[in-house]
């Protein structure tokens, strides 16, 4: 958790995992506490399913779920619904009316062959008929909850007039403490839908894992671990499992994050001595140095042009954000700071525009999200928590990604950037769960 003075503030970076060492092993489960206060009702109507028995996935109450998620949306529960018709059946629109719901979504999934199926919705207005949208998809069965992700996305997109971000990946570290004997705490890297369904264990250990950075394309993830007994930053791909060791050297090897290319990854190493900002060129194994000074620099995040970085750095005397230029060879620019409102800001990352930096900062000894705008400089504190940390923006730029703590266990939390909703919370059973990491658009 985030600390009180620089020097120990470093060490949470590093061995952050180390306090969780209380913790039970997480299951994510998403509970939406609060929506938008000004929420558009919409009515998605149960799917119809010509076989017998239910069908082999819910689509309606998926694309249910992720709107509602996403604060901008308040869908009718299906009690709700005055009528449910079918994709080709009759609508009696005067029903509709008296729901307040401006935008109806019926839909129908058939089994065509074994494993396949084939999924039809549209959307229509329920104050002129018109219809909005209309789609159809054939897909395998264990490609039906990711299609009603992407089904949300199109709704959200047509009405939003913005991508969705529902048919994305979380990443998070938990570790399992059942026992107390510390030898058999076991930590695990996993992935998962951004609802928190289809988990995948990416990676289990004995030893602390930590930091996890999406690539751009959404294929691969850069980590810390601790398994060899040093920090050591990894590369590993989704689908193979295949990884490789990127930075093994003396010293500190930690927060790596990915360059919007993927060609780079930029991280902290202590190699030469004090902790500095490099950047690892992936292909060439050519490593950059970025920063040289006395202090601590940590944390680095790109811009979403790859020009620059910003990073954490106690040079001032406590955390605070700076930016600095990168260049393609040679020497890199001299950092600039950002931040002077308060005296810790720190763990920033860019929003998807370039606009906006969203961060931890202090207030009267509290670690809250606050996010930064580089235009105006305006620091907007976002919530009213007590532990904060790991903030991130979703792809689409609408929502924040941040662990926080709630009567002393680690929980997950969105909220949407404009302040118009209050969190949300994805809640972890069982235990909880930190450092969340939230994955571009897929291909």
């Amino acid at each position: 958790m985030p600390c009180t003075k620089p020097i120990p503030y470093l060490i949470y970076v590093l061995l952050g995992l180390l306090l969780l060492s209380e913790r039970a092993l997480a299951v994510l489960d998403v509970e939406i506490t609060h929506g938008f206060q000004s929420a558009d009702p919409i009515a998605i109507v149960p799917f119809s399913w010509p076989e017998s028995g239910q069908p082999p996935v819910d689509i309606a109450h998926i694309v249910r779920t992720d709107l509602a998620r996403s604060g901008a949306f308040s869908p009718l529960e299906p009690k709700q619904l005055p009528e449910r018709p079918t994709f080709n059946g009759p609508i009696n629109y005067p029903r509709w009316k008296n729901t307040n719901a401006e935008n109806l979504v019926i839909g129908e999934i058939k089994a065509i062959d074994q494993g396949h199926y084939e999924v039809v919705f549209k959307m229509l207005d329920i104050f002129t008929g018109k219809k909005n949208l209309e789609y159809r998809f054939t897909v395998k069965q264990s490609n039906l909850r990711r299609l009603a992700h992407q089904i949300s996305d199109k709704i959200f997109l047509a009405l939003t007039h913005t991508r969705g971000a529902f048919d994305t990946l979380i990443a998070y570290v938990s570790v399992n403490n059942n026992n107390s004997n510390s030898k058999k705490r076991i930590y695990t890297l996993a992935v998962a839908d951004s609802d928190g369904f289809n988990e995948q264990i990416i990676l289990r250990s004995k030893k602390p894992i930590m930091s996890p950075s999406w690539s751009p394309n959404s294929k691969r993830l850069a980590y810390v671990s601790f398994e060899k007994n040093r920090s050591m930053v990894y590369i590993q791909e989704l689908s193979s499992g295949k990884r490789q060791i990127v930075a093994q050297y003396k010293g500190i090897n930690s927060a790596p994050v990915w360059s919007p290319d993927g060609q780079r990854l930029a991280m902290t190493l202590s190699k030469d001595g004090n902790s500095e900002i490099y950047v690892l060129h992936i292909a060439s194994g050519i490593l950059q140095r970025v920063t040289e000074h006395y202090s601590i620099d940590t944390e680095p995040a790109w811009s979403p042009d790859g020009r620059s970085l910003v990073f954490t750095s106690d040079r001032a005397g406590k955390p605070q954000i700076y930016q600095v230029s990168i260049a393609q060879q040679g020497r890199s620019g001299t950092p600039r700071r950002l931040t002077y409102e308060g005296d810790y800001n720190a763990g920033a990352s860019f929003s998807p525009d370039g606009k906006q930096l969203v961060l931890i900062t202090r207030i009267s000894g509290q670690f809250r999200v606050a996010v930064l705008d580089l235009g105006s400089r305006q620091l907007r504190v976002m919530t009213h928590s007590r532990l904060d940390e790991s903030p991130s923006f979703s792809p689409n730029g609408k929502m924040l990604l941040y662990a926080t703590e709630l009567r002393g266990r680690g929980i997950l939390e969105a909220i949407a950037v404009d302040g118009s909703n209050s969190p949300q919370r994805l809640r972890v059973l069982n235990g909880d769960v930190r450092e969340p990491a939230w994955s571009a658009y897929r291909n």
